[in-house]
């Protein structure tokens, strides 16, 4: 199982578009909500490339990506997190059933592991990737193929759990089966399972979509 983190077994949208536009606003660039709809599951050079233009200086990209990761894992420890509906129970139950589980975010390690802080999911995990560690963000596919090698599984052999088309397009490359978690942001996904949450996903679906592959 390679689960996402950001808008699928957590809601932390909120915090980071809080995040994005104080951070933003400090640079003197005003931003609305609706200028993230199509940016979930994105590295933050690729979202700031898409906001304002593909010639932007890297060092200014790394600056104010550093400035808003750092203002979302304040928000994060002061403010807390939820599981979205479903999520502990899915971690819990595949854990307990002997399935190997790895997190591929495209989020920064340093925001992982502030998650793990707050809502301990480490414990249910064996492998943690994030796109830093692969260099390339979804939908390039490198970060559930990274994910794959390090459960010592064929890529047949993983369902990818995604809110985001990015990350439902980088399964498909991959060579995965996926389940596509719908959101306010996303009311519409091209996975082989859509649900409303994972608290309505059937108790067989993984094993159908493996035996389906």
């Amino acid at each position: 199982m390679l689960w996402d983190l950001d808008g699928t077994l957590i809601d932390s949208a909120g915090h980071h578009w809080i995040a994005w536009r104080d951070t933003l606003a400090a640079e003197g660039r005003a931003v609305q909500p609706s200028d993230f709809v199509n940016t979930f599951g994105k590295r933050n050079d690729e979202i700031l490339r898409e906001l304002f233009g593909p010639h932007l200086a890297p060092e200014w990209i790394e600056r104010v990506s550093e400035a808003k990761e750092r203002a979302y894992r304040r928000l994060l420890r002061e403010k807390g997190l939820l599981p979205l509906p479903g999520a502990l129970r899915w971690l819990g139950s595949l854990r307990e059933a002997g399935w190997k589980q790895a997190l591929a975010s495209s989020a920064p390690r340093p925001n992982i592991d502030a998650v793990f802080e707050v809502l301990g999911l480490a414990r249910y995990l064996d492998a943690v990737v994030s796109a830093d560690e692969v260099g390339r963000g979804k939908p390039d596919p490198a970060i559930f193929l990274e994910s794959a090698r390090r459960l010592g599984l064929p890529p047949a052999r993983c369902v990818v759990v995604e809110d985001a088309p990015a990350g439902i397009e980088g399964a498909r490359r991959a060579g995965m089966p996926s389940v596509g978690v719908l959101s306010s942001h996303h009311t519409a996904l091209s996975a082989d399972l859509v649900v409303p949450s994972l608290d309505a996903l059937p108790q067989e679906a993984f094993e159908a979509l493996l035996a389906h592959g």
